[in-house]
């Protein structure tokens, strides 16, 4: 069985199709990874949507912030709204109590002990080993899988708090889990996360690092693949791999064979012409296949 590993797909189904195409991907023996955002700002979300839910457990989905700014969108939230949302389609398509349904049900974190890799959408505290990723993440979970799932959108957005300490209890806990699994990129030296800066690191903030970089890393010496950060660069970065090449600006979409060595990169150009979004800039952009 092959897995791959994919970066943010934002509603670029053709892309997605292609890549799964190039891999020469067998449901029946082989499973993708999706870095989670899904959806959102590309033209065909609910087709990525309809897509990954059809493919059953063949395909391993994690939230990312677009997700969840779908689901908050679905649940009533709207102030929140974007200029470049592409969510419509879903929210007004005849299955988006099913689409809706099924992305409540991903996981924000997922480790596979068979072949001893984890996922996540953005990032993980450095306080966090793997099984206490897996327990925090399953707090945020629970509550996207009940009957009251919706409550959690009126708290969820916002930057604080932005130190772990066990002894956050409420939404604190849960917005603080959430901005680290579906947003984080850098962190103060201090262990404060940092939230607002999103560019690359040669030109961050003094004194703050990339999550993965952090002294006394409790996930330090595990495999971890993550999406999130265009502007970061692809590949490998320590143990952590790096899959975001923006295929919703008109870059690549990238994946990794990650159930064995030496690991597989494989990229698809994107359809700069079928995207609403102009081609960024490459000068900066950088590709580590280590």
């Amino acid at each position: 069985m092959a897995v791959y590993a994919i970066g943010d797909v934002q509603g670029c189904y053709d892309e997605l199709i292609k890549m799964l195409d190039r891999i020469q991907f067998d449901p029946a023996d082989d499973q993708i990874w999706l870095a989670g955002d899904l959806v959102n700002r590309g033209p065909k979300s609910a087709e990525v949507l309809r897509l990954a839910k059809q493919l059953g457990n063949s395909c391993v989905a994690v939230l990312g912030n677009h997700d969840l700014h779908l689901l908050a969108n679905a649940a009533g939230v709207v102030e929140y709204q974007h200029h470049l949302d592409t969510i419509e389609q879903i929210l007004s398509a005849p299955d988006r109590d099913e689409l809706i349904g099924w992305l409540r049900q991903q996981p924000l974190f997922y480790h596979d002990p068979a072949i001893d890799f984890s996922m996540v959408h953005a990032g993980i505290p450095a306080e966090w080993s793997v099984k206490e990723s897996l327990a925090r993440a399953a707090e945020v979970e629970t509550v996207l899988k009940s009957d009251n799932w919706r409550d959690f959108f009126q708290h969820m957005y916002g930057n604080k708090p932005k130190r772990w300490t066990p002894e956050l209890r409420g939404w604190d806990r849960l917005r603080f889990i959430t901005n680290c699994f579906t947003r984080l990129r850098y962190c103060h030296e201090d262990g404060r996360i940092a939230l607002k800066f999103k560019g690359a690191p040669e030109d961050k903030p003094l004194h703050q690092r990339p999550w993965f970089e952090m002294p006394n890393r409790l996930t330090a010496n595990d495999r971890i693949v993550f999406g999130h950060w265009s502007t970061l660069g692809v590949g490998r970065y320590g143990n952590v791999f790096s899959l975001d090449s923006g295929a919703v600006w008109g870059e690549t979409l990238t994946a990794v064979r990650i159930d064995q060595e030496p690991y597989e990169w494989i990229t698809v150009e994107a359809d700069a012409a079928s995207l609403p979004f102009p081609k960024k800039k490459s000068d900066k952009k950088r590709r580590r296949w280590l």
